[in-house]
């Protein structure tokens, strides 16, 4: 190689980092914003089906992060309408984060409202629980952090007990509750509740020092104790 083509392709070498560099940053916004793109998308919201399903263009869509009540159980009624006020008929983004549908074929998704996390307000309101069906992600720390201050403001799910035997009744492990007071405490229709649909309903009563078991199908994570009127006795 002679000298003046030596000479051309350090000249070109040194353009070509000179471009890269300068490009470097476009680039890499450019990509990160690619990146993003395949993880949202808008939807409009035609209905809400409880307090974490809503249904847009046909598709049904499951709230990461939360679980509301069932149908039937105590603010199972408040929770949807606490939804479809935030939500129903409006334009919102979904944000995907980890697996894209749940056993039962439903979309997966986070929702946000502008610059508002929906799944987040929803826990600090009082009307869902902490959920992770897929394990823990970016927004995890937010919904835990939301739980923390529903029950700082004891409102809705967060609401504690009134029962005198609230004080006495604890949760040993996954499998047993124990009354701690001296005297008996009527549990009957006491639940025990995974952060899913788990739940395990108690009858009868528990007397002073007594423990009882109760079997719950739960894949792990809090367990929730509820009054029989669905205040929050204790987690664990």
């Amino acid at each position: 190689m002679n000298h003046q083509k030596k000479k051309d392709l350090f000249i070109l070498s040194l353009l070509m980092i000179i471009f890269l560099a300068i490009n470097y940053n476009t680039l890499d916004n450019s990509l990160e914003n690619f990146l993003i793109s395949q993880n949202k998308q808008t939807a409009f919201v035609e209905r809400v089906i409880d307090g974490d399903t809503i249904v847009s263009n046909g598709t049904s869509i499951r709230l990461l992060g939360i679980n509301t009540p069932e149908r039937g159980e105590f603010l199972y009624e408040e929770a949807k309408t606490f939804l479809e006020n935030l939500i129903l008929n409006k334009q919102v983004t979904l944000e995907f984060v980890g697996e894209r549908q749940d056993k039962y074929f439903r979309t997966l998704a986070y929702i946000q409202l502008g610059n508002e996390n929906i799944n987040v307000k929803i826990v600090e309101n009082g009307f869902a629980n902490p959920y992770f069906y897929s394990g823990k992600d970016k927004y995890s720390q937010e919904i835990e952090s939301a739980w923390n201050t529903c029950t700082q403001n004891k409102i809705n799910l967060c609401k504690p007990s009134t029962d005198p035997c609230s004080s006495c009744i604890n949760i040993i492990n996954s499998n047993y509750i124990t009354n701690t007071c001296n005297f008996a405490c009527d549990i009957n229709g006491w639940t025990i509740k995974g952060e899913g649909r788990a739940k395990f309903v108690f009858n009868g009563t528990l007397g002073g020092g007594e423990e009882k078991s109760f079997d719950l199908d739960n894949s792990g994570g809090t367990i929730y104790l509820r009054d029989d009127f669905g205040l929050l006795v204790t987690e664990n």
